[in-house]
């Protein structure tokens, strides 16, 4: 292997963004595969793709630093300049000696969407890009979920980046010093994101990441002007790209319904796609925590290593970029983990066109069941306290490592009194559930805007309660007034074996993960004024709250 550091690239209005390039030793010519990274091109080397692997199999390999970051010029604003600066970046590097002049990119989460975002440029070099845990819609998992602010990602985010900013900023003489002081001061409150800075109001304008003076995720410019968005979102776009696509995710990732949707879309629009999703959270490529997730352990062949994951990104791009024939065009299209059974599926689609929404009702005596209410029912109430909210216990999330990723135990959650509890009879025979699962709640609150947040659990034999997926959706309501709303549950896939129940959680906080609604109907870039809100859940026959199940039909 030969390496060459710190190579540089002018972009068209001549800022120069620097990589390092990895090849193989000889003439070639080799196609090339890029990684475009804010994180530092060196820190995260191996983290989605092995170098030492790649040009082994025969590729050169670009890790590019992007536009403000570590060795590259020019200002860092998070995903401003990625679809010019990922066009340029392939056309230099069709170019660069010993290249084949056929381009592939690779990478995950905000590496996943400068793929897609030089794809959507369309340089005619890129024929395969291979996005892992990244999002399609940025308002759905990136900056919001449901109307509320992504708040636990935020925080660790920014921080983390804005150290990298602040550090880049201490290379200048005249500012070295306040800068250093000012690193200190911003490392203390990624530290303290945990009690405190994850509670300091408002919401929109958190002190922790704003009083340092570096770009957040892009939360505070969507607030003021949803436009600046565009550049990090990718939904609606899918029919101007033309690379084939491998998309990864995973089953607790804070992107993973982006996944999905990436996939279908251009699996609608009939272009060459692939969706692989197993049991993993949005840091599971790196293989910190094996097979576990949570406290569940899937099985070593849950892992990225347990199906040769690397070897089946690589068998793809041999077919992309140099047109090998090994069959990667006939694979099968989608390849799920079935978690409840822990095996690998193929499908020929996502989602299963052979599920059948099926609803359950959530019923008198915190039942659950797949019988509509035929009676009235008295409504369950509580009261939400956002000085007191319900606290992120796993799930699909990037947070401080206080908050880990992943499928826990949910007792602690569900002994609280603002929290209501839903649970089915055990089940006779074994349930699958694979695909999207939506909540229709009918429901009141006392205040002019509140959340709903919905989850949905497995309960073992055991007894123990744990997380499979959840929503939230904020609202503006009439006080008082009973109306009906959608909760977006994202996806899953589930077996509930026999012996097991199914249980919904309904409640209005999962904090710090979202931030939380004030129960005022303030905006968030201002509000720090709270009050207790009194919610009522309907579940009668003219108003029958229920879950949608996407449920497999059991095969004889």
């Amino acid at each position: 292997m030969e390496i060459k550091f710190h190579v540089q690239a002018t972009m068209r209005d001549g800022t120069v963004l620097r990589a390092d390039v990895y090849r193989p030793i000889g003439e070639g010519p080799w196609p090339v595969l890029i990684q475009r990274t804010p994180y530092n091109r060196r820190a995260m080397l191996q983290m989605f793709i092995d170098p030492f692997q790649v040009v082994s199999r025969g590729y050169i390999l670009v890790h590019q630093d992007t536009r403000g970051r570590f060795g590259s010029e020019g200002e860092w604003l998070p995903f401003t300049y990625e679809v010019e600066d990922g066009y340029d970046t392939v056309r230099w590097a069709a170019g660069l000696p010993g290249s084949s002049g056929v381009v592939g990119m690779v990478g995950g989460s905000y590496t996943g969407n400068t793929q897609w975002a030089a794809a959507l440029a369309k340089p005619p070099e890129l024929r395969a890009i291979s996005p892992q845990i990244t999002w399609s819609d940025s308002s759905e998992g990136l900056h919001f979920r449901g109307g509320a602010i992504e708040l636990g990602l935020n925080g660790v985010w920014s921080l983390m980046t804005g150290a990298g900013e602040l550090a880049a900023r201490a290379q200048d003489p005249a500012r070295a010093a306040d800068t250093h002081a000012a690193l200190g001061a911003l490392m203390a409150d990624f530290d303290g994101l945990v009690p405190n800075g994850y509670r300091e109001l408002p919401s929109g304008q958190p002190a922790a990441v704003t009083r340092h003076n570096v770009p957040d995720i892009g939360v505070h410019r969507a607030l003021a002007d949803p436009a600046t968005a565009d550049g990090a979102t990718i939904a609606g776009k899918h029919s101007s790209v033309e690379a084939a696509t491998l998309n990864t995710g995973g089953w607790f990732d804070v992107f993973l319904q982006g996944t999905l949707d990436n996939y279908s879309a251009m699996a609608a629009l009939g272009k060459p796609a692939r969706l692989i999703v197993g049991p993993w959270t949005h840091t599971a490529k790196a293989g910190l925590n094996g097979s576990v997730i949570g406290e569940t352990n899937f099985g070593l062949a849950s892992t990225h290593a347990g199906i040769g994951y690397d070897d089946l990104q690589l068998d793809w791009f041999d077919h992309w970029l140099k047109g090998t024939d090994n069959g990667s065009d006939n694979a099968p299209p989608v390849r799920i983990f079935v978690m409840g059974i822990n095996q690998w599926r193929d499908e020929t689609e996502w989602p299963p066109a052979r599920a059948v929404n099926t609803p359950w009702y959530l019923g008198a005596d915190a039942t659950l069941t797949p019988d509509a209410p035929a009676t009235d029912q008295a409504p369950d109430t509580y009261a939400y306290d956002p000085a007191d909210p319900v606290h992120t216990n796993g799930g699909n999330l990037v947070m401080a490592n206080e908050y880990p990723a992943g499928q826990f135990d949910q007792a602690a959650t569900e002994a609280r009194p603002d929290v209501l509890v839903y649970t089915s009879e055990p089940l006779t025979e074994d349930l699958e559930v694979t695909g999207r699962i939506r909540v229709r709640l009918h429901a009141a609150t006392d205040a002019p805007s509140t959340d709903w947040v919905v989850r949905l659990c497995d309960v073992g034999t055991d007894g123990v309660s744990r997380n499979l997926c959840d929503g939230i959706q904020r609202i503006r309501a009439v006080p008082g007034e009973p109306s009906e709303y959608e909760i977006d549950l994202w996806s899953t896939s589930n077996v509930f074996r026999a012996g097991h129940r199914i249980r919904v959680q309904v409640t209005s906080s999962n904090f710090p993960r979202w931030d939380r609604n004030l129960n005022t109907g303030e905006p968030v870039q201002t509000a720090t004024t709270m009050r207790t809100a009194q919610q009522t859940i309907f579940h009668d026959a003219a108003r029958p709250s229920h879950v949608i199940l996407p449920i497999i039909p059991s095969t004889p």
